[in-house]
């Protein structure tokens, strides 16, 4: 019923959440989206970014994922359906309450080829010893990116926990005033000897970074 009605007005259902504030589940025109406050967490235009920046990178080559940041899990859906991954994925969200309602709401929860971390991205990544082939960096908190993860500290430990011929695709800042902040970042990584492709307002908001080995 709610999916019929948001054909006609959205279905909102809030929850609140100690790390995310009022958090809104919405059914509009059909489909469900996860937000908060003034930004799309979940299954909408950040689905859209992310896919655009998945399209660029030759999945075929990847065997193992690490999303940080997992939201509602959409990210992981588009893996699984749009481009038919099914290998490894490990996926880090601070939030449990949001990883309640990825599981609860659009069926995202672990099983033999996903694992959830229930963690502080910057913790999880300066103890992790595992390599990935695909880093994908999507850290929100509303609407910025807090600070610490546009840190060099940050980033370094990211370069570390990435294969030798692995990819990074962050999805960066929407708001105008961290920009010098993203384009800092930017600098930092093509020291370090790595392509780094910059495509801005990607769905007229966001900037994706998408990283690779020369």
């Amino acid at each position: 019923m709610k999916q019929l009605l948001s054909y006609i007005y959205p279905v909102t259902k809030k929850i609140n959440s100690e790390y995310s504030g009022t958090l809104e589940i919405t059914w509009y025109n059909g489909k469900k989206h996860l937000n908060s406050k003034n930004a799309n967490y979940s299954y909408g235009s950040l689905q859209r970014i992310l896919k655009y920046g998945l399209e660029k990178i030759e999945l075929s080559k990847i065997n193992s994922i690490l999303v940080l940041g997992m939201g509602g899990g959409s990210v992981i859906q588009t893996l699984r359906t749009d481009f038919n991954y099914n290998n490894t994925i490990e996926a880090v969200e601070l939030d449990p309450v949001i990883i309640d309602i990825a599981k609860s709401e659009f069926g995202i929860e672990e099983n033999q080829h996903l694992k959830i971390h229930c963690a502080d991205a910057f913790n999880f990544v300066e103890d992790n010893i595992k390599v990935f082939d695909l880093i994908i960096i999507d850290l929100y908190i509303d609407l910025s990116v807090p600070d610490k993860f546009l840190s060099t500290a940050f980033w370094d430990h990211v370069l570390t926990s990435k294969s030798s011929k692995g990819t990074l695709l962050f999805n960066a800042s929407v708001k105008e005033f961290d920009l010098d902040k993203v384009k800092t970042l930017v600098s930092y990584l093509r020291t370090k000897v790595y392509k780094v492709d910059v495509y801005e307002k990607v769905n007229n908001t966001n900037t994706v970074i998408i990283t690779s080995s020369l």
